[in-house]
């Protein structure tokens, strides 16, 4: 009998931006999704989605002015990290980079083998499912150190807040996705939003401002002050990116690209801040200018 799995949409085609992005500046989370007869679908995996290729996303970057790229392995693939890899080399080494997903076991050779592609850190799905479990982010944290990756996090907030101690002892640095998976309606007060700032404030975490997952939907108001408060708090570690083509979304609208980086706008409030989230940062992070 075939599994029935949620089904993604498509992402719409971007609205013009008031502004477009500065120049370098870096998508810090995005997903290539397919050709699936070169790049098959991972059995384990929690949803189905269309195809979303190279060429659609280098045509939504350009709209907004995204010139550098961080592929971030999506769970509908597990840990065959091939479409991710295929696509950093389509981009190129200079623009691009990788974030894989491993298990434990992984040998010395496969890992690389992944850094030779243009891997940059592993990241552990705590909510999609089909990736690595939560109780390997110490061993994956030893494997990676002496290649100076990070691991990057996709959980909820209820989840952060037991694990941010165990997360304040890695070797590495550690990526929040999603901002923490904090809830915009809980405020500053909620213990996972204090989770988050704690380990902002440890200068080894860092967060990405996307994941446009609010209580009230677009034009996603309630993600205003949450958004600034963490920007206020820890300016030089904040990331940004897409989210594109937007996953794992049934029943909710689907973002529009170019109203997400206008969002960006009035959450930096100045170009300085917003300079620093698109370009510096990232490439401080993702060694853009190594």
């Amino acid at each position: 009998m075939p599994i029935e799995r949620p089904f993604c949409p498509p992402p719409r085609p971007p609205s013009p931006p008031r502004a477009k992005a500065p120049p370098g500046a870096t998508d810090c989370h995005f997903h290539i999704f397919g050709p699936y007869d070169r790049f098959p679908l991972s059995p384990g995996r929690g949803y189905d989605a269309p195809e979303a290729g190279i060429a659609a996303y280098r045509a939504m970057a350009s709209a907004l002015g995204l010139e550098r790229q961080v592929v971030v392995q999506a769970s509908i693939f597990g840990t065959d990290n091939t479409c991710t890899l295929d696509a950093v080399a389509a981009f190129g080494r200079d623009h691009a980079r990788a974030i894989a997903v491993i298990d434990a076991g992984i040998t010395a050779p496969a890992l690389a083998a992944l850094e030779a592609g243009g891997v940059v850190g592993v990241r552990c799905n705590a909510v999609s499912g089909n990736g690595t479990p939560l109780d390997q982010i110490e061993a994956l944290a030893a494997l990676i150190a002496p290649l100076r990756w990070h691991v990057q996090l996709y959980v909820d907030g209820a989840t952060l807040i037991d694990l941010a101690p165990r997360l304040a002892t890695l070797p590495v640095p550690v990526v929040l996705d999603h901002m923490g998976g904090i809830r915009a309606a809980a405020g500053r007060d909620d213990p996972a939003f204090q989770a988050l700032l704690r380990l902002l404030d440890s200068g080894r975490a860092w967060v990405k401002l996307c994941g446009y997952r609010s209580s009230s939907g677009p034009p996603y108001a309630d993600l205003l002050a949450p958004a600034r408060a963490v920007i206020a708090h820890a300016p030089g570690r904040c990331l940004w990116g897409t989210d594109w083509p937007h996953p794992h979304l049934e029943g909710r609208a689907m973002p529009d690209d170019g109203t997400l980086l206008d969002l960006l706008h009035e959450w930096a409030e100045t170009e300085a801040l917003l300079r620093r989230i698109l370009v510096d940062n990232p490439a401080t992070l993702y060694g853009f200018d190594r």
